[in-house]
Formats: C-alpha cells, structure tokens, sequence
C-alpha cells in the first residue's frame, strides 16, 4: 500500500461543500463533494452521542492549537477520496462550520461559528490538517482500517466485521440498522439489546 503525506489541506479545504446527514446522523461529503466522509464500512457518527463533549472538544482542541492526529483518506479515483480514519474528527469540524452545534465560550456561554470573532473564525478555517492519502487494493485498504484506533475509540468486534466485510447484503443491512430513527430498529429494540450507532444491533443477543 502506497501512502503520501499531504501538509496542504486546511479545515476550510475539507469543509467545503460538508454535507451532514440529519437523517442518517453521518457526513457525507467534504472538499467540495470529492471527498466521502462516512464510506460503507465506517460506523456512524457517535461524537454527538455523549452530550457534544467529544465534538466541542475537537473544536476547542484547533482553537488551541492543539494538534488533533493523522488522518487517513483513501485514493478511488483520479479526483475521488474516502476518509479511512478521522471521520469523527472531520464530521465534528464541518458540523461545527455548518452551525449545527455550539462549543462554550470563556463565560460558559454558547457559541456557534458565525458568532465567533473573526480571527477564531479564520483560525479554525485556517487550520492545516496532517492528511495522509492512501493507494492500494481493497484488502489492503480494509486491512489497514482494521488496525487504526480512531480518536482514542477502538472500534467494536462489529465494527471490525462490518469493516472488513463488504457486498449486497451487508450493505442493505446498514440501511436497514444502522438508524436509530428507523422504525424498524425501534420496533426489535424491545426484544434485542445493542446500540443502532455503534452497530451492535446486528451481533445483539434476544433479551427475552
């Protein structure tokens, strides 16, 4: 697998044209749709599941000047890219740029983007991200998705499956449970045990 690192790309550049999916609860696509943020075999978006604490705190943490980690896109195509490791990470920024939740300021007061001052505004869009582009075949790429800890949380066994093993099945099975909204998923919630989000709800156990 061939891998180069990239020093060029800012959060403005990866924020361009961010799309986030309500619905779904992922993003979808970055750096004016050439990029997939949230590719099949990744696991939903879960920085938003613990109150916004993980996703401030990425925010906060560029604010800072804080680095935030490598971050990995695979090449699949000329102009194509899909994020390998750092979607959390990158789903938080353009959530953040895209107004859809507010970090605290010094007063404990809540501020969304558009309300920062400026220079924060172009500190935050103007910082450069430490990307490394990823080139090799599907075994490889899925390989190399298993071994990476996203953000300081490891995936579950079911994540790792659902990473490693891809097709027609698998893929209409996360359409079906992978959405906590979906009716579906509410329905068998009262008879199975596991988490929608973090994709348990596939490999959970009857409850009664």
């Amino acid at each position: 697998m061939k891998t180069t690192l990239k020093t060029d790309l800012t959060v403005k550049d990866i924020c361009e044209g961010f799309v986030y999916s309500e619905l779904e609860g992922k993003g979808l696509f970055g750096l004016s749709g050439r990029l997939t943020v949230q590719p099949e075999y990744q696991r939903n978006y879960i920085y938003a599941s613990d109150g916004g604490k993980r996703e401030m705190a990425v925010v906060e943490s560029v604010l800072k000047g804080y680095p935030i980690g490598l971050i990995y896109f695979n090449r699949v195509s000329e102009k194509g890219l899909e994020v390998l490791d750092g979607q959390q990470r990158i789903t938080s920024l353009g959530r953040f740029v895209t107004e859809k939740f507010a970090i605290r300021d010094e007063n404990g007061l809540p501020q969304n983007f558009s309300g920062l001052a400026k220079d924060k505004r172009d500190r935050i869009m103007g910082t450069r991200l430490l990307v490394y582009e990823c080139e090799g075949t599907e075994s490889e790429i899925k390989e190399w998705f298993r071994t990476i800890n996203i953000a300081g949380v490891p995936l579950n066994s079911q994540e790792l499956l659902n990473a490693v093993y891809s097709g027609p099945f698998v893929t209409l099975a996360k359409e079906e449970f992978s959405d906590s909204q979906n009716a579906n998923v509410q329905k068998w919630s009262a008879y199975v045990s596991g988490s929608a989000n973090r994709r348990t709800f596939w490999s959970a156990r009857w409850t009664g």
